[in-house]
């Protein structure tokens, strides 16, 4: 009875998929990813006896070949009401030559996994590690490392429909890491690390999955040096990460790797392969609903013999969301507080390093829709030809067309406030066809022309930049706050207007077209004439 309980939760299907080629898994199997695959079919539960137990191992193993099974690997003990799971790593480097690689100190750790009434399983752990070694790289210059953890505590419950944990919470203290060649030594070090995983049934009961994560890592400290370069400092007081995936279809995703690791030695798909794995492609998409994360560094300074610098926040935040037919991406970034004290740096410039700092961009109407309709459409087993890619990106942006996005650019420093938003639209398959609309302001304008006035005192050629500025100045509209607003249009046609002011009309017919040259022949313009400013690059 416990064999067939533990058949029926893998599948006859599964089963079958995972014996073929075992040989050909063996090699994907690194010994990071066979305790993540270990973790997964440990899951498929079973009585808690000695028979169960043994069902478990033969379940854990049979990804390995048959030495590397009966070797002692992975052993697999009743512990009251819950297994207990034993890996001793060291097995799997019974073979290595000790000339490339050796590792001291790796020693058995244990998991243990409790079946639930409800066909999911508990698993916790409390684990520590202390290694160290030498391996030789491609260039076969030796190095020796060292990694430690003083305490690896996790529990969570697994799932073996998705082969996945629903939830978990991860902590780890006293995180050390070396390494040391020739050329460069390097050590990193981490006080704590606290992870927390949520996850909920999507809404409408389509089966699709909503994970949160969310942690956080304490007094993170990394030392660099080497031959050709001075010693270097990076610490940070604390690190705070955020993520959120919603409609995730995880069971299809499962079954996707499943089927990639069964044929990833196939030189091409039957056609009968070829339309399950479109099939499967096909029930997963959309891929998502939305996703999103955001990673804070807080206190995060910089120390060279170069010179110091440091932030008192920065921030990363990107972010997928809408209908798969006109999705969003977005991403940005920001800093507060920047300090940099360098002797590379002259004392007269300092006043113009921003104090803060922050980008966000938009890429919208994203057609995954439509891309995924192209992605099912095609021949794996063909060769992509040259214009593939461009008739993709076509699917993915409506009409060939993109779009691009600025909510928000800001920087400030003790001499400027700036602040611009934006958008640019283009073609995927020219640079030449674009357009952009842009609204620019500036707080205490007067400021930053004294201030580069000043320093063009020691350096004459910044005379020009304050020329500049104040040519500028003349376009620029007064809003209520007293700022200065440029409202910049530049059209397809290559017309330029500021604040309703056109600057420079349309582009003519093409010249060299008009006068017969050859592309390679350049027409110089006649005196007086204008020169037509080459359009930005297409983001």
């Amino acid at each position: 009875m416990t064999s067939a309980r533990f058949a029926s939760l893998d599948g006859p299907h599964s089963k079958k998929r995972l014996r073929r080629n075992r040989t050909m898994r063996l090699k994907l199997v690194t010994a990071t990813s066979l305790l993540a695959l270990c973790l997964v079919t440990t899951a498929q539960g079973a009585e808690i006896n000695q028979d169960g137990a043994n069902a478990v191992k033969d379940t854990l193993t049979k990804l390995l070949p048959e030495d590397l099974a009966k070797s002692g690997l992975i052993t697999v003990n009743p512990a009251g009401a819950r297994y207990e799971i034993i890996y001793d790593l060291a097995k799997l480097l019974a073979k290595a030559d000790p000339a490339t690689f050796a590792i001291n100190g790796l020693t058995p750790f244990s998991m243990f996994a409790t079946p639930l009434d409800s066909g999911l399983w508990n698993i916790e752990g409390d684990n520590n590690l202390n290694v160290s070694g030498h391996f030789k790289g491609p260039d076969q210059k030796p190095t020796d490392f060292s990694y430690s953890i003083a305490s690896l505590v996790y529990t969570g419950v697994f799932d073996p429909a998705i082969s996945y944990l629903r939830s978990g919470t991860f902590t780890g203290k006293d995180i050390k890491v070396t390494s040391k060649s020739d050329t460069e030594e390097v050590h990193a070090s981490i006080a704590a690390i606290d992870q927390k995983l949520s996850s909920t049934d999507s809404a409408g009961g389509n089966g699709r999955i909503d994970f949160a994560g969310s942690g956080s890592m304490s007094t993170f400290v990394e030392q660099v040096s080497g031959l050709q370069m001075p010693p270097v400092e990076i610490r940070a007081d604390s690190i705070d990460f955020d993520a959120k995936v919603n409609g995730l279809p995880a069971e299809q995703i499962r079954e996707i790797v499943l089927f990639v690791l069964d044929h990833l030695e196939e030189k091409e798909l039957s056609p009968e392969n070829s339309d399950k794995i479109k099939g499967m492609l096909k029930q997963a998409f959309p891929i998502l609903a939305s996703f999103s994360e955001t990673i804070g560094v807080y206190n995060l300074t910089i120390s060279s013999q170069m010179g110091n610098g440091g932030v008192k926040a920065f921030g990363y935040n990107v972010a997928v969301d809408g209908p798969s037919d006109a999705m969003r991406f977005g991403f940005g970034i920001n800093a507060q507080d920047i300090s940099l004290d360098s002797p590379l740096m002259p004392a007269s410039y300092s006043t113009f390093v921003p104090t803060s700092f922050e980008l966000q961009l938009a890429m919208p109407n994203l057609d995954f829709a439509t891309f995924g309709e192209a992605l099912m459409a095609m021949d794996f087993n063909d060769k992509a030809p040259e214009t593939s890619g461009e008739e993709m990106s076509k699917k993915l942006f409506p009409d060939g067309r993109l779009t691009v996005e600025f909510p928000k650019v800001s920087a400030k420093s003790d001499v400027y406030d700036l602040d611009m938003t934006g958008k640019i639209e283009g073609r995927v398959d020219t640079e030449k066809d674009y357009s952009m609309e842009a609204t620019i302001l500036a707080r205490d304008l007067d400021k930053t022309i004294a201030a580069v006035q000043e320093l063009a005192k020691t350096d004459p050629d910044l005379n020009q930049v304050s020329f500049g500025i104040m040519m500028v100045k003349g376009f620029a509209k007064t809003d209520a706050d007293g700022r200065s607003r440029w409202d910049i249009s530049v059209s397809r046609d290559g017309a330029i207007a500021v604040n309703g002011q056109v600057v420079k009309g349309p582009d003519g017919p093409d010249q060299d077209q008009d006068q017969g040259l050859e592309p390679d022949q350049e027409q110089e313009p006649d005196q007086g004439q204008e020169a037509v400013p080459a359009p930005p690059q297409q983001p």
